[in-house]
């Protein structure tokens, strides 16, 4: 009998160590997941758009913009060519319209591949409402740097924290 009580208490002991580490490990990815979310969250300004021109040659466009996130997992951006004629390249998915680009939905971070993927609820551009568009991201400095995953579509942006 005592060895039975024995047995049990061992058994209830590394089960306990097992969902104390299980538990442990998944707070410590979410506080992983949370400092990273927290980076993001705020208004951004729109530091430098690189994009490629009717040339093929990438060049830095002539615009401002503003990309907020909040902590609830939504985002909006807006971006704004000073020369009307700017942002209608021949890239694969047109984001501008009239030079004007407006955008809102929610997010999620992909923190292992660091990237994340835009749920575009209401745009400007009304082919993208409804789309997923996954976008890759570094912080470098104060900037958030953002591009596409899209091989075809070649545009860098920057973000910097109001």
């Amino acid at each position: 009998m005592k060895k039975l009580l024995s047995l049990s208490a061992v058994s209830l002991l590394v089960a306990m160590t097992t969902l104390s580490g299980s538990t442990l490990s998944g707070s410590q990815d979410r506080d992983v997941n949370e400092g990273v979310r927290d980076r993001f969250v705020g208004a951004w300004r729109l530091a430098w758009l690189e994009e490629e021109g009717a040339d093929g040659r990438v060049h830095r466009a002539d615009c401002t913009g503003m990309l907020v996130y909040t902590r609830d997992g939504h985002m909006s951006v807006q971006v704004m060519y000073r020369n009307p004629q700017a942002g209608t390249n021949a890239a694969p998915v047109q984001y501008a319209q009239g030079g004007y680009e407006a955008s809102f939905g929610t997010y999620e971070i992909g923190e292992r591949a660091n990237n994340f993927t835009y749920h575009v609820e209401g745009a400007l551009v009304r082919t993208l409402i409804g789309k997923d568009l996954t976008r890759v991201y570094e912080f470098s400095g104060k900037q958030l740097i953002v591009k596409s995953s899209d091989r075809n579509e070649h545009w860098r942006v920057a973000w910097e924290h109001y």
